[in-house]
């Protein structure tokens, strides 16, 4: 199978430019989907830390570079929304989040911030010995003793070494939310109404911003708080 794929092709997600080269890399394995960018391009394309794949991989080799708390090896692994990467040895840290038209960009943070992710919840399910497995948007599962105060749609922080929960943000009216697909990605504002479709339609989602508002699918956006915009930094 091959490592290489067609930059006109790429998600409008990937922060690539597409009529500069024929391809970039491709992503391997792992979560996000089709969305995910593989590391190698936000080192290469994005950050410039390297000048080419053999570079990126040398740089794995010596655990100098984190995800999710976790040093990486492959250089195709695929990155997406509320990733943390850390350079310890810099001493920077990044959380992967949309910019204005949905494009995934680096934000950086400090130490203390990048102990932790946010995560959508996607499902959740109840699993033998009677705890509640939720999975998140990134595919990671976390278990609670009681799920009643979760639902899907809520978004939750957890701690990148233990899974811990954070912190916990329902999804709401009055909630801050982040669009991270479709043609307002990357906006933020507060939900204003959320509207019900019957049978298997997506539900709808109206959010105010300083712009006027917005509305999409519930599918399209992420309740976050004022510590995840970047506007603190």
């Amino acid at each position: 199978m091959t490592k290489h794929q067609k930059r006109l092709s790429v998600p409008k997600t990937w922060p690539v430019e597409r009529k500069t080269e024929t391809f970039t890399v491709k992503a391997g394995a792992g979560p996000h989907g089709e969305e995910g960018v593989p590391l190698v391009v936000l080192l290469r394309d994005v950050l410039g830390y390297v000048d080419s794949t053999k570079e990126a991989r040398y740089a794995l080799s010596e655990d100098a570079i984190l995800v999710n708390g976790q040093p990486i090896n492959d250089e195709q692994r695929p990155i997406g929304i509320f990733d943390i990467i850390a350079f310890p040895g810099r001493e920077e840290y990044y959380r992967v989040f949309p910019d204005e038209g949905g494009r995934l960009a680096l934000t950086e943070i400090d130490a203390e911030a990048a102990q932790s992710r946010l995560g959508k919840i996607d499902n959740k399910q109840q699993v033998p010995g009677g705890d509640t497995q939720l999975t998140l948007h990134d595919g990671t599962n976390v278990l609670v003793e009681d799920g009643a105060e979760y639902s899907t749609s809520d978004s939750i922080v957890i701690d990148n070494d233990d899974k811990s929960i954070v912190a916990h943000f329902p999804y709401e009216e009055g909630a801050l939310v982040t669009a991270i697909r479709g043609n307002h990605g990357g906006k933020i504002g507060e939900v204003e109404t959320i509207d019900v479709t019957p049978g298997s339609g997506s539900n709808t989602v109206t959010v105010d911003t300083e712009d006027g508002g917005f509305e999409t699918i519930e599918e399209y956006v992420v309740v976050i708080d004022e510590n995840f915009t970047g506007d603190d930094e």
